[in-house]
This record gives structure tokens, sequence and C-alpha cells, in this order.
């Protein structure tokens, strides 16, 4: 949507479960929320409640986990503009917070910022010429950033304790040494050196946050590169083995049909699809 702040609104609908490391811009203020009450996601390792909003601080990096088709928004926005709205709408200092924070705005007002939420995002699927008119992107932008405001201004915070925090850096750094090493898968008891925590501790987050074991995350994080760099190659210059290869999968056998279980396809059909154009800048 347009108008005088720079906002968005997005809804997006997850299929089937899913495991995300999520790093958010810094230029942009965001706020999640489940859309319904059914199935909810885990953000941050814990699990939302109906009604629970998350105000996300600038530039956070975060685990996702979700447990079958779920729907979710998005709100993002100028973080000058919604400290802005915030004072003005509050009439007290408001400021994005240092660290995310799980909100639970009252039932009412929660209700309300998912239907108008709703309401935005179905205008802009059905009939987005309406919005082209600056007055009625504005209006709705208004309404929707008013709602918005009065959850993150009204709502009570639930507190995260000492060994929440600490679970969070330990999953921030895990994903920082996988990104060091997808090339050279690590046995548990090296990535527990790098990452310098007990394998029970590092267990016991990957469950808390994920749903999953460790080395189950590695394997799905190392697919997971294997098919981006497919989709985006040339079918004519570059061959499966080559990719697998490169992100340690030395069995291609083996490798093929654990990708195929993950994916639903071959990485054959996945190379030869068109490769993605990159937008400028991306």
């Amino acid at each position: 949507m347009g108008g005088a702040a720079p906002f968005a609104g997005v809804r997006c609908e997850e299929d089937s479960p899913r495991v995300a490391y999520v790093q958010l811009t810094p230029e942009l203020a965001f706020v999640t929320f489940p859309a319904g009450s059914e199935p909810l996601p885990v953000w941050r390792g814990r699990e939302m409640q109906a009604g629970d909003i998350m105000f996300h601080s600038r530039g956070e990096r975060l685990h996702q986990s979700m447990p079958g088709h779920s729907v979710w928004n998005v709100i993002a926005m100028d973080p000058a503009q919604l400290e802005h709205y915030g004072r003005a709408l509050s009439g007290a200092p408001f400021s994005l917070p240092p660290e995310g924070r799980a909100l639970q705005p009252s039932a009412r007002l929660a209700a309300r910022l998912r239907r108008l939420h709703a309401q935005a995002c179905r205008l802009a699927e059905t009939k987005s010429k309406i919005l082209s008119h600056s007055e009625v992107a504005r209006a709705i932008e208004q309404g929707l950033i008013e709602a918005l405001v009065t959850c993150l201004t009204t709502a009570s915070g639930r507190t995260e304790g000492y060994a929440k925090r600490h679970h969070t850096r330990i999953m921030v750094r895990f994903e920082e040494v996988l990104a060091e090493h997808l090339g050279r898968p690590l046995r548990m008891p090296q990535l527990c050196d790098l990452i310098v925590v007990s394998d029970r501790t590092l267990r016991s987050c990957c469950a808390e946050f994920l749903g999953i074991t460790p080395t189950q995350y590695v394997l799905l994080r190392r697919l997971k590169e294997v098919r981006l760099a497919l989709r985006d190659a040339h079918p004519n210059k570059v061959k499966v083995a080559e990719v697998a290869d490169r992100f340690g999968f030395t069995q291609l056998g083996r490798f093929a049909g654990t990708y195929r279980a993950t994916f639903g396809e071959t990485p054959s059909t996945t190379l030869q699809r068109t490769p993605r154009v990159p937008l400028i800048g991306a």
C-alpha cells in the first residue's frame, strides 16, 4: 500500500511444516502476528498464543517453526515514523524494543488489528486499482497504523528470563557456525566446541526453537543451500553432482533420495527450471 509513511502489510500462508532462520533488515520496524488461532507458530522458541503479536527489534535474528498449514501477518514500516505515531497517539515516549518482545494486547484490540490487516490485504489482492487513489490508500494505512500503535502501547509483555535469552544467543551462534561450515559438515562434538556449549544444551535449544535435533537441522540447511544453488544455476553449465559435493554430499544416490523426500522433486528437476533472475540490488 502507498501513503505518506513507508509502510507495508503482508499476509503469509504456509502450506506445510517449516523451520527457518530469519534476519530482519534494520532499515524497517517489523511486527508479526498469527492471522488465526490454530495452528500457532513458534517464534524465538516460544509458541505464540491467540492474540499475541511479536514486536521485533531492529535487525533482529530469530527462528521460526511452523507446525503445518498456518497464516500469519507482517507489518513493516519506517522506524522513525512508527516512533512518531507512537508518541503522537500515546502521548508518551515510544521506541523499538532492544530485543524482540511477545506482547498481549486486549482481545478486542488484537481482533481489530487482525480485521483491518485482513481487509487491507484482501483489497490489495482483489481490488488493487482502488489503492492507486492516494486518499483511499492513506485512509486505510492510517487506520491500520492507529490500530497497530494502540496494540503496541497498551499491551502487556511476556518477560523472557535469563535462560530464554541465553538460549536465543546460543541459537544465533549456532547459525553463525553453520554458515561458516556448510561445505564441511561438522559432527556434534565439533559443533558444540565451536558454539562453546554442551551437547545436551544444544539439543535442548534445538528442540525448543526448531522442534528437531541439531543433526536434522544441519541436514536441512545444507539441502536448502543445494536447492538454492540448483535453482539459480544454468542447467547446461552446472551438474547436480558438482553442487551436491560443494555442500558436503559425496554419496549422490543417497543425496538424491533425501532431496526428493524433502522437496518433493529430484535435484535434476530443480536444475532444469528456468534460472531465477535476481532483482536489481538483491
